[in-house]
């Protein structure tokens, strides 16, 4: 299969897995609704998901993993039953071969499992590192000590995993969440992240003169948006090679882990308010999850504030994957004297991304139109598609290690110039987003954050 092919077979696959897992838990939460009767009854009531009985991660633990392992098992099986389960329709869907790719994905589910178990240990998700760090470390031990055996090959699709998850990723983003904070949140988000991207991808060709643009443009994406899941989005768009995503992917884990321990303790010493903190920690550090938890350190109002800069940075992902691929077909690949072809945008365009802006404008109407849309909206995310899209990405970071080489990994890294990429790139990140933030909303609106203490 070619390149192109397999892209177009991953993106569709993609969206059929994500589309029957949301259709799923959107009908188990309507069906599973305790409310009744009048308008009234069924605003107050509480809309109830089964699924968050049967889809589950491994639970947090101290000194022995199993103790209570009877209270996730079960979930973490029900996940791998209904992601396989998706996953296998959508391949007879698109008439891929599906026999071969049931017991590597058992092995694989399970090397993931083993990824969250190790993050859940009290004092390693004390210091952060979460499960996408182990993930991609058990990848790499495999991979680089025993290789990866040709049974299990059929089962390790970076891609796939990561372009689902995208799509479920797509019912978190609520474009309520847009207005929530109005202009100032857009500034902090949309004004800054494509300035950063732009300059940072600029400095890393004319100034460091990396040698692959294409690691140069995921580096920057992961690095100004919102981490690995523009940093997959940029690298469908620009054909980064794999190595060029583990590059990037591998920097940015590690940053993440040290801005959202370093950030926290350094916005109270500077007397940053809860607002401006927020946002700050919002608009720089890469993972969602991160965000939240650096977020929590600064209270519960400046988690509210970084989780919504940091959800609306995240609808910049479908419109970043665009301008890449207009960029490379435009510039970075086009041959002196031809002239660029439409139809050729479109077949490097993501297409999964289709499927993140379609679940997002759903699940938004569903939201702001149903009688307590965001109760039902919350069992559907919180009860069902948020631990697949757990899964999914988990899923992705084991694949992307049992398929990188060091060796050629090395390669990327040589003489420093993506770390010092993602360290400048990350050093403006910082500094726009600070003065954004305190010029929005300390000075030009200083009341934007109440609506979300109501």
């Amino acid at each position: 299969m070619s390149q192109q092919s397999r892209q177009v077979s991953d993106d569709s696959l993609a969206m059929i897995a994500a589309g029957l897992m949301l259709a799923v838990s959107l009908c188990c939460t309507a069906l599973g609704s305790t409310g009744g009767g009048g308008a009234a009854e069924a605003a107050a009531s509480a809309w109830q998901n089964p699924l968050s009985a049967l889809l589950k991660l491994p639970k947090s633990w101290e000194s022995n993993p199993f103790a209570e392992v009877s209270g996730w098992l079960p979930g973490v099986v029900g996940s791998q039953l209904l992601l396989g389960a998706a996953l296998v329709v959508g391949m007879l869907i698109c008439r891929v071969r599906t026999g071969e790719f049931l017991l590597p994905f058992l092995k694989v589910f399970l090397l993931s499992v083993l990824a969250y178990v190790l993050a859940e240990q009290k004092v390693v998700k004390y210091y952060g590192l979460e499960y996408a760090l182990w993930a991609l470390l058990i990848g790499l031990l495999i991979s680089n000590t025993v290789g990866l055996s040709g049974r299990l090959r059929p089962a390790v699709r970076t891609e796939l995993y990561m372009k689902t998850g995208l799509v479920l990723l797509g019912a978190e983003v609520l474009f309520g969440k847009l207005l929530a904070l109005g202009l100032p949140g857009i500034c902090v988000s949309w004004v800054v992240t494509p300035v950063v991207l732009i300059v940072t991808f600029w400095f890393g060709q004319r100034v460091l003169k990396i040698e692959s643009a294409a690691l140069n443009m995921v580096i920057s994406a992961d690095m100004s948006v919102c981490g690995v899941s523009a940093a997959i989005a940029t690298a469908a768009a620009c054909r980064a090679k794999k190595e060029e995503l583990t590059a990037a992917v591998g920097i940015s884990l590690a940053f993440t882990v040290l801005m959202m321990v370093v950030m926290p303790p350094l916005i109270q010493l500077m007397g940053l308010g809860p607002v401006v903190g927020g946002a700050w920690v919002g608009g720089t550090i890469d993972s969602t999850g991160a965000v939240g938890a650096a977020g929590a350190m600064l209270g519960a109002e400046a988690e509210k504030v970084a989780v919504t800069i940091k959800m609306i940075q995240n609808m910049l992902i479908g419109v970043v994957a665009f301008g890449v691929a207009v960029y490379w077909v435009t510039y970075v690949e086009r041959t002196e004297g031809t002239r660029p072809d439409i139809s050729e945008i479109w077949r490097r365009f993501p297409r999964f991304i289709l499927g993140f802006l379609g679940a997002s404008v759903l699940i938004s109407l569903l939201y702001e139109n149903l009688s307590d849309g965001a109760g039902f909206v919350k069992a559907v995310v919180d009860g069902g598609t948020k631990t697949m899209r757990s899964w999914c990405f988990c899923l992705a970071f084991v694949s992307i290690g049992l398929e990188t080489d060091l060796r050629t990994l090395s390669r990327f890294l040589r003489g420093g110039k993506p770390l010092v990429l993602y360290v400048c790139g990350q050093a403006l990140n910082l500094l726009l987003s600070l003065l954004m933030s305190l010029l929005m909303f300390e000075v030009v609106f200083p009341e934007a954050a109440d609506v979300l203490r109501k």
